[in-house]
């Protein structure tokens, strides 16, 4: 009887474990920075930071933000985005309405887009060759890390463990196998001596023109429904 328990209760853990829901917040905002060291080797004296994205989202309307790479404070595009296709809205565009946009403009699938954050479906390179590293804490949170080394490159990533999912992703092969976030990448250039840092940073707010570009469409989408 012991061991029929014993084996019904593995089979109920099992049975949770393959069930993991994963759970999708309602709003919120990514914000991906890269960090890249020049004649790392030598030293880490000569960096230069990039604001790649700003993105907000709210379910499943996403708007991005692209930062001017020469003047951060500036924003060189703004994109909504649903699903697999994008939409530019220009630079300073504070009442767009998503309906309209979508019904007027050729959209672009995001895996074509070429400013912001990256959107592919690829999976990064000799993911089978990765070896796994133990854990480490970076700013307070704990980490799971695994790295790549080939001739060219070493790479190491970093994942946190959590069920909450975005609706933007590194690379989102490696969060299923691993059951959490990728949130920071370090990979360094052996010949041309680089060493960069991409780091995907969640908050809970939205950006200022997302937040007017959300409230607008809401607020029309109010009044055609009265």
């Amino acid at each position: 009887m012991k061991i029929k328990l014993t084996l019904l209760s593995y089979a109920v853990m099992l049975g949770l474990s393959s069930c993991r829901k994963e759970i999708k917040p309602d709003k919120g905002g990514i914000d991906i920075f890269s960090n890249v060291y020049f004649n790392a080797s030598k030293g880490l004296d000569q960096m230069q930071s990039f604001h790649i994205s700003k993105m907000s989202y709210s379910e499943d309307d996403l708007i991005e933000i692209v930062p001017d790479r020469s003047f951060p404070e500036v924003n060189k595009q703004l994109y909504f985005i649903n699903d697999s296709l994008c939409y530019s809205l220009g630079s300073e565009r504070k009442n767009a309405i998503f309906s309209e946009v979508v019904l007027k403009q050729e959209p672009l699938l995001v895996w074509q887009k070429k400013e912001g954050a990256v959107f592919s479906k690829e999976w990064i390179p000799n993911y089978r060759n990765r070896r796994k590293l133990s854990d480490t804490v970076l700013f307070g949170k704990q980490y799971k890390r695994f790295e790549i080394n080939s001739p060219w490159n070493y790479t190491r990533f970093y994942i946190y463990p959590t069920d909450t999912i975005l609706p933007y992703s590194l690379y989102r092969h490696a969060e299923i196998d691993y059951r959490g976030r990728l949130e920071r990448i370090d990979s360094y250039n052996k010949k041309n001596d680089i060493f960069v840092t991409l780091q995907l940073i969640p908050r809970k707010n939205w950006d200022e023109p997302a937040q007017e570009l959300f409230e607008f469409n809401r607020f029309v989408t109010r009044t055609k429904n009265e």
